[in-house]
């Protein structure tokens, strides 16, 4: 990645995919955003929403599962902290949740096709997250089949 620093010249955000503007100048940044949406580039105006093709959320990551939060743009204060407390809900137990999951998934699948039809939600509220937590995964993976033997 190369940072220049100069002024903006117009009509050069054409150049780009993607555009962030976040001078300390609200007409630059105006007169990034109207060059993006002339030419159908994204642009993120920072601390201007209302000149946003896009926004910027907060993120956590844990392995696969990625969790997002925004306020829109209106406070990225807010949606670091949400992102923090939900972070700090959401431990390693959730990986092994989705492995178990996507395991049995891609069996159901590969026997008879859609999980379309299945109970995900009675699964996800049988407690199985708590036999991960306290390590007996073997319970959690028959809590699971009985939940879907009976959907």
């Amino acid at each position: 990645m190369t940072v220049e620093r100069r002024p903006y010249r117009a009509g050069e955000a054409a150049r780009y995919r993607l555009v962030i503007a976040a001078t300390n100048d609200p007409d630059v940044n105006r007169m990034v955003y109207e060059d993006g949406e002339a030419a159908g580039v994204w642009v993120n105006a920072a601390d201007d929403p209302d000149r946003c093709s896009f926004t910027l959320p907060s993120v956590a990551r844990r392995g696969p599962i990625l969790i997002t939060v925004s306020t829109g743009g209106q406070s990225p204060a807010l949606a670091a902290w949400l992102r923090r407390r939900i972070e700090s809900e959401v431990g390693g137990e959730y990986e092994v949740l989705l492995r178990l999951l996507s395991e049995i998934r891609a069996t159901i699948q590969g026997a008879v096709g859609s999980t379309d039809d299945l109970n995900w939600t009675s699964v996800l509220d049988s407690n199985m997250l708590e036999l991960i937590r306290a390590g007996d995964i073997g319970k959690a993976r028959e809590r699971l089949q009985a939940c879907l033997s009976s959907s």
